[in-house]
């Protein structure tokens, strides 16, 4: 028996592994049905997570004001939820330009759970307390733990870890009242209810933390000068396809023929913010370096149209 009571009766008490009656005969439905089925269960995590608007915005508030003094954005889970953390810190360096180690993810297991299930990681609570201590996690840091059943031990430990060295934590699950959200110190608690196949928060629990974890990612990076309007000005144009995204930006932000912004882009380095900063102020690409420096990398501060 578990300290906390039988296992059957811990599962029993979560929302996420109930079964739902509208889905007891998925096994016996047309694909269309299914289709449809599934459609509409999907259709209701955006107003899940528009009940949870006021704790989300919060903890964005507080994790913007340390990112801006320094601070990194870490994601830790097990299972689905780490790889939902991975996805997302992974898609910061293309988007936003992120320097190594500003936004990264630790999952139970190791980079090897991302591809393959190792299961048995998210019960290693000292594992998960270890992986602060190895992140050398500190005061200016933020720490979001995803757990859908909001009491995986990997991560709760690591919440809690992370709290005792000081770092804002932040505690993303998808059931009322859970350990998760007991020990962090901004609880997101997304009630999207059972599953079409019951326990498979791959699903709907999933999907809210996917939707929890864009607005993080998207709205610090906003708060921190990494867009101008909503263009991705601080795209790294590693290929062709973001070389020709870089290329409409400066071209909407400018107005300038193809030619004159081609020059420009490759005088900076293909560095978006800038090339706009050299055709704009008809300046040179290391005068608009130093520009956008003294701007601490403020387009708009940079371009004079506001003050920090």
């Amino acid at each position: 028996m578990s300290p906390q009571g039988p296992l059957e009766t811990q599962t029993d008490e979560l929302i996420t592994e109930g079964t739902d009656p509208r889905f007891a005969t998925i096994d016996q439905l047309p694909i269309r049905d299914l289709v449809d089925l599934m459609n509409e269960a999907d259709a209701t995590v955006p107003a899940a997570v528009g009940r949870a608007r006021p704790a989300i915005a919060a903890a964005i508030e507080a994790t913007a004001e340390r990112m801006k003094a320094g601070g990194r954005l870490i994601y830790v889970g097990a299972g689905t939820p780490g790889r939902i953390g991975v996805l997302d810190a992974s898609e910061c360096p293309p988007t936003f330009s992120t320097p190594p180690g500003q936004v990264f993810a630790i999952i139970a297991g190791g980079a090897t759970a991302i591809v393959s299930p190792t299961e048995g990681a998210e019960d290693d609570a000292p594992a998960g307390a270890q992986a602060m201590d190895t992140a050398g996690i500190g005061a200016l840091d933020t720490v979001i733990g995803i757990a859908s059943s909001g009491r995986t031990p990997y991560v709760v430990a690591a919440v809690t870890r992370a709290r005792e060295l000081g770092a804002l934590t932040v505690g993303l699950s998808c059931n009322p009242g859970t350990a998760l959200s007991a020990s962090a110190e901004h609880p997101i608690e997304i009630l999207v209810g059972p599953e079409v196949i019951s326990g498979s928060t791959r699903l709907k629990a999933g999907t809210a933390q996917k939707l929890v974890l864009n607005m993080f990612s998207t709205i610090v990076m906003v708060q921190l000068g990494k867009t101008y309007g909503n263009l991705m000005v601080d795209v790294k144009a590693s290929n062709s396809k973001l070389r020709k995204r870089a290329l409409r930006i400066v071209r909407t932000v400018t107005e300038a023929p193809d030619a004159e912004a081609i020059a420009a882009l490759e005088a900076s380095g293909y560095n978006v913010k800038q090339s706009i900063l050299m055709i704009r102020l008809g300046i040179d690409a290391d005068t608009a370096a130093l520009r956008l420096e003294d701007a601490d990398g403020r387009l708009r501060v940079a371009l004079g149209e506001e003050t920090r």
